[in-house]
């Protein structure tokens, strides 16, 4: 179970933000649920009232045209509240099935404007996974906001509709002596202090077994995670030599019995069979017990002669529906409270700040593109962290050259691409473009001189062209120029700008090698057209031939923009202007190829010698 309940108050905030949050999502989906609950819950209310004005009317022996005229309104009325809710009801429908599509979008908006170092943290990762399993477990959160809704209003109309239509029924005296007592005013208390109880311990039942099902929420989310990450194992076509050769099936077969949260022998299932259930017994019990009793009031009433029988069918329906309303307020009060609960993960989500300062400077448009950058002692630390990933680095470079950034794993290079970038903030020291501190510019202006080609790259299964140039519409042309730039001329022969990658969505995509898809995304990078590229180990899975030829193509590729280059392979920095050497978070060397390479002893000599002793001649 989850740890100290929340209070009602607090549990209405949430549920009211949410409406608020659906309103400004889908504008009417809140009215159309509504009105198409009024419709839906009155109507039979309204026939109930006229059908026993037609039952009185009969028994009483009235002229048959005063008969037919209550059958005509009758019938007119239920037709046209019919036909309103009908409509009401389709209206709400074509909205329902965007509340899915919605509420993911609502989380992946906010995804996409958190500032990067939120974005990439792993407590808003842990957070956004949550959310997404409180949704698939009972779907509590954000699109249980509407059900509360809809549940709310079906029992609050029905609930006012029976007491708009009952409220005579305990007034109405009795002319039978025999019966005088049903009269009385402690009687008339005793039969709604009855139903008042029945009615709240139908709802506590009924509360009691949803809170146990709640309260298994950490372990539902936890089997949801492993089906999600085991449960379509075998149905990625990647992992399909894998599972041949090192029979995967086995250990995700494991993996699953683990989760062992939904089948007949879980801790949920044998609590269903037990209180859980009694309690659903119980409150469906109490409902029963107290149908029984409202029709024994009624019927003695009548037989009193308090009213027409015809009238017995109006106050059995309508006080059926007093006891069935505020049994269905009294749940759903509690699973608005249960709801607000999980609520609480969503907002904190919603509600995280974008703490990075945008800045307010235009980012100087040069025509001659004469941009420098320094790193003026930076030192920066991640999140959470008490190393230091970077320290007092300080270096300047400028347009139109070429910088290899080198070092072994962990030595800070992606950190200080992810800073002069600014997906980071410096934790100490300054970045400057033209003397300027990077902070004091728009932020998506600065991000707009970078066109940067990550280790991790994404493709989309949509056409080649899209995929280059991020466009519906694009200049054909210069994709195609960016491509036989980036080295893949030669595939241009088999497949147009039109066709499609993969076959997500087209069944005759083609599928590209992992060398193919990285000239495409260096292509990507071209076209954007920024001063500025950024090639984050941009060989990494081409063979050596391909190698060469985008290190021949460099300058080329480059053109008048500042390359910087993340290599682990040395060879590629022989074409660079400058080579900055990262070990331990700091800059420990910078020079030309040859001016490192002949200081032995130096970081740069013993990266060097490392990999040229598997390509050099033996004496």
């Amino acid at each position: 179970m989850r740890g100290n309940r929340i209070s009602l108050k607090t549990a209405f905030a949430r549920q009211i933000r949410g409406m608020k949050i659906w309103h400004k999502q889908l504008p009417g989906r809140i009215s159309a649920i509504v009105l198409s609950r009024l419709f839906t819950k009155g109507t039979p209310f309204v026939t109930v009232f006229l059908s026993a004005r037609i039952l009185n009317a009969l028994v009483a022996g009235r002229e048959s045209k005063e008969i037919w005229t209550l059958v005509g309104i009758t019938l007119g009325v239920t037709c046209l509240l019919g036909a309103l809710g009908a409509c009401l009801n389709r209206w709400k429908s074509s909205q329902e099935e965007e509340i899915w599509y919605q509420t993911e979008k609502i989380l992946d908006d906010k995804q996409a404007s958190l500032d990067f170092v939120d974005a990439d943290s792993q407590r808003i990762a842990d957070l956004a996974a949550q959310i997404r399993q409180n949704h698939q477990w009972g779907g509590r959160g954000l699109r249980r906001v509407l059900s509360n809704l809809e549940d709310f209003t079906d029992a609050a109309v029905t609930a006012l509709c029976g007491i708009a239509l009952s409220a005579e029924l305990f007034v109405l005296p009795v002319r039978d002596g025999k019966l005088s007592f049903l009269n009385h005013p402690l009687f008339v208390l005793l039969i709604l202090g009855t139903m008042a109880a029945s009615a709240l311990l139908s709802g506590r039942f009924a509360n009691f077994a949803d809170g146990a099902w709640s309260g298994y929420a950490a372990d539902a989310r936890l089997g949801n995670r492993i089906f999600g990450a085991y449960g379509n194992f075998a149905k990625d076509h990647k992992r399909a030599m894998d599972i041949r050769i090192y029979r995967q099936d086995k250990i995700t077969t494991h993996y699953m019995e683990q989760g062992d949260i939904f089948t007949e022998g879980s801790p949920i299932a044998v609590r269903y069979r037990g209180m859980v259930g009694l309690s659903y017994i119980a409150a469906e019990g109490m409902q029963a017990v107290m149908s029984g009793i409202i029709y024994l009031f009624v019927c003695l009433k009548a037989w009193a002669g308090a009213f027409p029988i015809g009238s017995a069918t109006q106050y059995i329906g309508a006080v059926t529906g007093v006891f069935t309303g505020i049994s269905g307020l009294i749940v759903c009060l509690e699973t608005i409270r249960t709801n607000g609960e999980f609520l609480k993960d969503t907002y904190e989500f919603l509600d995280t700040p974008n703490s990075m300062y945008q800045g307010s400077l235009t980012t100087e448009k040069r025509s001659d593109r004469q941009y420098e950058v320094e790193f003026r002692d930076v030192s920066f630390q991640y999140p959470g962290s008490d190393n230091y990933a970077l320290r007092h680095v300080s270096m300047k470079f400028r347009v139109g050259k070429r910088l290899a950034v080198v070092g072994r794993n962990g030595s800070g290079k992606t950190t200080f691409i992810k800073l002069l970038c600014r997906l980071y903030d410096p934790t100490e020291g300054q970045i400057l473009l033209n003397g300027i501190d990077i902070r004091k510019y728009r932020y998506d202006d600065y991000m707009a001189i970078f066109s940067i080609v990550f280790q991790d790259f994404q493709l989309f299964a949509m056409p080649l062209g899209e995929n280059v140039a991020t466009s519906a519409s694009y200049d054909r042309d210069r994709a195609r120029d960016c491509l036989i730039k980036a080295g893949f001329g030669d595939r241009l022969k088999t497949v147009s700008l039109d066709t499609h990658l993969y076959k997500d969505l087209d069944k005759n995509g083609v599928d590209v090698s992992g060398g193919e898809a990285q000239k495409i995304a260096i292509a990507r990078a071209l076209y954007k057209d920024a001063p500025f590229i950024i090639l984050d180990e941009p060989t990494a899975a081409l063979d050596p031939v391909a190698e060469a030829e985008i290190y021949s193509k460099f300058n080329d590729i480059a053109g008048d923009k500042t390359a910087i280059y993340i290599s682990h392979r040395l060879s590629s920095c022989k074409f660079c202007d400058e080579i900055a050497v990262f070990d331990g978070g700091s800059v420990v060397q910078q020079g030309t190829h040859e001016e490192l390479v002949a200081e032995k002893g130096g970081k740069y000599y013993e990266l060097w010698h490392a990999q040229a002793q598997y390509y050099a001649k033996e004496a």
